[in-house]
């Protein structure tokens, strides 16, 4: 079994499931993408909590995994060739997770999946995590209605995209991907937690909506959510 003690990260956050993929994250909407998908993947792992309260993703174990200072991260003991691979970024951890398990991205649909995929990455991620702090966060303070009310106007586009392209099927790439699993926690956050869908027309987006409770309903999903447990 490959020894991942020459990873520093390994020394505060130890190995308990030798072989298992180590998961450092938190229960963000990026940070669950990478645990509902283990999830459905069926793939082993350990979740291991990494605590902003606590400053963990400033701690130099995690910044030698991830330098950017973001969750999620993984080590996984057994990547190609067997040799431990090390990596940061939701989407990149999402595509390979994918490859490794050969499950949710079929390559029938690739190309289709991965551009749903980088929609949410650079589109659906930044604009709803900007909104949700001019509307529900310390931004909400700010006199200036300029700033919420760009990335409100923006995400109420991406909703109108997300609407016509739901048109007739259930899941974003026609079947359920990587790109669902990537997308769906932020709508969740956008209603759920920024309480933001009635300002950016989620609440008038019945293809949106349905495709949110679908995605819920799942029980990798459900699982996922909570993972890993915060303290």
């Amino acid at each position: 079994m490959t020894d991942l003690t020459e990873f520093m990260i390994t020394q505060r956050w130890p190995v308990r499931t030798p072989g298992a993929v180590q998961l450092y994250s938190l229960p963000t909407p990026n940070g669950v993408k990478v645990s509902i998908a283990l999830e459905e993947m069926g793939l082993p792992y350990d979740a291991h909590l990494v605590d902003f309260g606590k400053n963990d993703q400033m701690t130099p174990e995690f910044l030698s995994l991830n330098p950017n200072n973001k969750i999620p991260a993984i080590l996984d003991p057994v990547g190609p060739e067997g040799k431990p691979v090390a990596m940061f970024e939701s989407g990149a951890i999402l595509i390979y997770l994918a490859e490794k398990s050969g499950k949710l991205m079929p390559a029938a649909r690739r190309l289709e999946i991965l551009q749903w995929l980088f929609f949410q990455v650079g589109g659906i991620g930044p604009m709803f995590g900007q909104l949700g702090y001019f509307h529900a966060m310390a931004g909400k303070e700010i006199e200036d209605p300029r700033p919420k009310e760009r990335y409100r106007a923006e995400v109420a586009r991406l909703v109108k995209v997300l609407e016509t392209a739901l048109t007739g099927q259930e899941w974003i790439a026609g079947e359920y991907s990587i790109a669902d699993i990537a997308i769906g926690p932020w709508l969740r956050g956008l209603r759920d937690f920024y309480k933001a869908g009635g300002i950016t027309g989620l609440d008038e987006a019945p293809q949106v909506t349905a495709y949110l409770d679908r995605f819920l309903a799942r029980p990798a999903v459900q699982r996922g959510l909570a993972i890993p447990a915060r303290g």
